[in-house]
């Protein structure tokens, strides 16, 4: 796998209901993606770093830390119902217009900004020595999955937990993981054939990172807490 031309692609749209203006608002004295950008240019296994965002604003201020913007993003991809797969296809359509070909593509939401540089080695270092058709970061769950469930209307709580895990203690649990949504890379090919869909095959693997650097930030709450983390 040598010589691989690869894309990274951070979304950035305008209009956020959650958190006003969040890819844009300070964090610890720079824009929130601002991280993401510099993260993914300090990694040095791009050959393009793009900023798909329908914001003229957004797109300065991506191009001050060193984003590339040759283009906007669409109306139609710039709506809540547009999935940022979505955004990926529109951008390697893009791209291919002006003769820019891609062999993997890496999308780096800039809602979790303490993913480093290292993260993005890393998962691109696993990408090349499995051969693989894709990598997606994960971390540990915060609390097993073993202990839920759903209720009844009557809300009873009768073999609500599997009865042959109430005396375990906790570290005799299996471990559970979740996406985290810092680092989905793929191969070009694989996802011009499958989409999304082709993320999640025999030959996709996970890249581990600490739960503590997976903030994902969509509330007030999980801005401060990323502030909280970065001043330590």
């Amino acid at each position: 796998m040598e010589n691989v031309k690869s894309l990274a692609i951070i979304p950035a749209r305008s209009g956020s209901k959650g958190l006003k203006d969040k890819n844009i608002k300070l964090l610890h004295g720079k824009p929130l993606m601002a991280y993401t950008i510099e993260a993914a240019l300090e990694s040095q296994i791009f050959d393009e770093v793009y900023m798909s965002t329908d914001s003229c604003e957004y797109a300065e201020i991506a191009k001050e830390y060193g984003a590339s913007v040759p283009f906007l993003r669409s109306k139609d991809n710039a709506c809540d119902t547009s999935s940022s797969w979505d955004v990926v296809k529109e951008a390697l359509t893009r791209y291919r217009q002006i003769d820019r070909i891609f062999d993997m593509v890496t999308l780096l939401q800039p809602t979790t900004p303490l993913r480093t540089a290292e993260d993005i080695k890393q998962a691109y270092r696993l990408y090349k020595d499995k051969n693989a058709d894709a990598i997606i970061s994960i971390c540990e769950v915060d609390h097993s999955p073993l202990w839920t469930n759903t209720l009844p209307t009557d809300l009873s709580l009768n073999q609500f937990i599997n009865k042959d895990i109430l005396e375990l203690p906790r570290q005799k649990l299996q471990t559970y993981y979740r996406i985290n949504g810092a680092i989905y890379m793929i191969n070009v090919e694989r996802f011009q054939k499958h989409g999304a869909n082709g993320l999640y095959g025999e030959n996709s693997y996970a890249y581990i990172m600490d739960k503590k650097y997976s903030i994902d930030i969509d509330t007030e709450v999980d801005f401060l807490m990323a502030e909280i983390y970065m001043g330590q």
